[in-house]
């Protein structure tokens, strides 16, 4: 069989996005830096996602600082419930904004945190549960929706890879207090690098703007509250009163049009890509690979393979194999798996705490994914299981 030439993303930013870029740079002294494109683009999201308001930031791991600096000045500081097996970001800024991270182990059905697992970490001392949508997939339980509302526990979502996944019919990103987006070059839809920070509370909504602009006061869109600013301290420049110690994570006029274009396709993208999934799935070899995900639901990029019993040597083949034939592939899922084993965070846990994640540690050596694009051709998925399929 010849080389499948399969990356793990292609064709992401098409033809017809950079066009529309360039006629927006054609404009004689165009607007670069933020601007209407970048509100439009939020009011845009907002829409398409079921939420009333919208923060675009320059990255997924941005829309995670913000959003947990947020939170400390709504509920101050504690332990926030995070899982072991996500994006460095979610943790760095939990950790960044001086809470204490508290791990629970995933599901594999989902490769979201266990609800039981979590409902055994709540204490005293938590201030939110931050979960994590891997990979397309929802990560929710009405359960765990319903725990946390009756403990008065605000629940995070970070969706940055599972954009127009659904729980219930309704949109993941949705159910928190707050939601974070990446529009990374690898996922659903992109802006080249860029993120989204989406909430349904004003106040939360006033206080990412000003986040995102070195917490200057001028960046809020609520006069009431630019106005008592401007009153309690008459000895400042209006322009130049720093509500809170922020960070400068705007993004440019130049992703939004590209997010405003990317957009409109995006339904339509991840349907494409949920038929590949189920493709692939289906074509496995279910003796050998985990198949039995929840798949309602879902809006996958990518093509999660899971060993279904621990095999090193079967699993070093298998990574030979995608080598030779041209599969670009991450072992471990898109964080390199088990993050209690990096060394950032051993210096806060401990050498041993990655042992008690047993799901984890089987997705860390065990767990791939693999590339799912709207233009993949039907017949290299075939191929791909294939190729898979006859391991041994």
């Amino acid at each position: 069989m010849k080389n499948l030439d399969l990356p793990l993303m292609k064709d992401n930013i098409t033809r017809e996005d950079l066009d529309t870029l360039i006629e927006f740079l054609k404009q004689e002294d165009p607007m670069l830096t933020q601007g209407k494109n970048v509100l439009e683009f939020e009011r845009e999201w907002s829409k398409w996602l079921g939420a009333k308001y919208s923060v675009f930031v320059n990255s997924g791991s941005s829309a995670n600082l913000i959003t947990l600096s947020a939170l400390r000045e709504s509920v101050g500081l504690g332990e926030i419930i995070v899982p072991p097996l996500t994006w460095v970001s979610d943790i760095a800024s939990v950790i960044q904004c001086g809470f204490k991270p508290i791990f629970a182990d995933i599901n594999l059905k989902t490769l979201g945190m266990d609800t039981d697992k979590i409902l055994e970490k709540i204490t005293p001392y938590t201030k939110a549960v931050f979960i994590t949508h891997i990979l397309g997939f929802n990560a929710l339980t009405q359960k765990l929706l319903d725990e946390l509302k009756k403990r008065n526990i605000p629940l995070i979502e970070d969706a940055c890879e599972s954009h127009g996944a659904t729980f219930n019919g309704k949109k993941v990103g949705t159910f928190g207090l707050m939601s974070n987006f990446s529009f990374y070059y690898a996922h659903h839809m992109s802006t080249i690098e860029g993120g989204m920070v989406s909430t349904n509370d004003s106040k939360l909504y006033e206080m990412l703007r000003m986040f995102r602009a070195h917490g200057m006061v001028r960046e809020s869109i609520a006069n009431r509250l630019k106005q008592s600013y401007y009153k309690k301290y008459s000895d400042l420049n209006p322009d130049f009163i720093f509500a809170f110690p922020a960070f400068n994570v705007r993004s440019t006029e130049i992703s939004a049009v590209l997010g405003r274009a990317q957009i409109k396709k995006l339904d339509s993208n991840n349907k494409i890509r949920s038929e590949n999934f189920r493709i692939f799935l289906e074509n496995l070899d279910k003796k050998i690979f985990y198949t039995d995900f929840d798949i309602t639901g879902s809006s996958n990029y990518a093509f999660i393979l899971i060993l279904k019993n621990p095999d090193m040597k079967l699993c070093k083949r298998i990574m030979t194999t995608l080598h030779k034939f041209g599969i670009e592939f991450r072992r471990g899922t898109s964080g390199g798996g088990n993050q209690l084993r990096q060394p950032y965070l051993k210096k806060i846990v401990g050498e041993k705490e990655h042992e008690k994640y047993p799901n984890v540690e089987h997705i860390h050596f065990y767990g791939f994914y693999i590339g799912n694009y709207p233009t993949l051709d039907k017949e290299k998925i075939l191929k791909l299981c294939a190729i898979l399929n006859n391991i041994k």
